[in-house]
């Protein structure tokens, strides 16, 4: 093991992307605000959105819109989202690096997300970090999104490896549960949609102050 601080015979890094790896949450508000316009709904600013963020476009659309069909709701919102994507979205401080250090020091990686795998698997074309990543999966690839433990079980299954080999990384209460669930050792950072306090009530395995403890020794 490269990194004496990770854990005993880990293999694998699995991450969430927004508020993990990302920060696309002014895209996300943009889209939620054009779904919103359609029912003549004022905008909502970002900080109201980031508590929606994590768990689906279902829960997204029924939490900030509220009004229609869901489904029509989320289809007008994927007809939005290619407009604001890349340029509503950054990758977080250090997550290059992190993801580069792993990666050369012979760590399998993966990102497991509730956003819509197509838009994940742009954003990391996009923002030059693809290569470093084997496995990508969204909400689409398995029966049941995040909290259940599906997403993780199949990175797992394409990685070859047993739970006992990885490490979830994410940034919200909802991805402690999925790791738990999936009986993979779990970190967070709290640079997403849930604050220190709820993190810290939730009981992760170790709450990171940034990506960058990942590779420090």
């Amino acid at each position: 093991m490269p990194f004496s601080h990770l854990p005993s015979g880990l293999r694998a890094v699995l991450f969430d992307f927004d508020g993990t790896l990302g920060d696309s949450y002014p895209a996300i508000t943009a889209s939620v605000n054009h779904v919103r316009a359609l029912y003549q709904l004022p905008p909502l600013p970002e900080a109201e959105v980031r508590h929606h963020v994590g768990r689906g476009p279902e829960y997204l659309l029924r939490h900030t819109v509220g009004r229609g069909d869901v489904m029509a709701n989320i289809a007008a919102y994927r007809a939005h989202h290619p407009s604001v994507l890349r340029t509503g979205t950054r990758l977080l401080p250090d997550a290059v690096e992190t993801l580069r250090t792993l990666h050369d020091h012979g760590l399998h990686l993966a990102v497991c997300s509730n956003k819509p795998v197509v838009f994940t698997r742009q954003l990391l074309e996009y923002l030059d970090v693809a290569n470093y990543l084997e496995v990508v999966l969204g909400p689409e690839d398995v029966a049941r999104p995040k909290p259940a433990p599906d997403m993780i079980l199949a990175a797992l299954e394409r990685l070859r490896l047993p739970a006992t080999a990885a490490l979830y990384v994410g940034d919200m209460t909802v991805d402690i549960e999925t790791a738990r669930a999936a009986g993979v050792t779990v970190w967070v950072v709290a640079t997403g949609s849930d604050d220190l306090e709820a993190l810290t009530q939730a009981r992760p395995d170790r709450i990171l102050k940034s990506l960058r403890e990942l590779t420090a020794d």
